[in-house]
């Protein structure tokens, strides 16, 4: 089962199977492993600020 993760501050869900294709974040790539300078898409939020779904 894949787990997803939701911004606290804005509601986007990074979904592992999909990646961040802006990012150049691959499908599959879980979200303990995104770099520590990935940031939400839509509102620019660290990863500090993402709560499992």
């Amino acid at each position: 089962m894949n787990t997803v993760y939701i911004c606290n501050v804005c509601g986007y869900t990074y979904d592992p199977a999909v990646g961040d294709p802006n990012a150049v974040i691959e499908p599959g790539t879980p979200f303990s492993e995104l770099p520590d300078s990935w940031v939400c898409p839509v509102c620019g939020a660290g990863k500090e600020n993402f709560s499992e779904a």
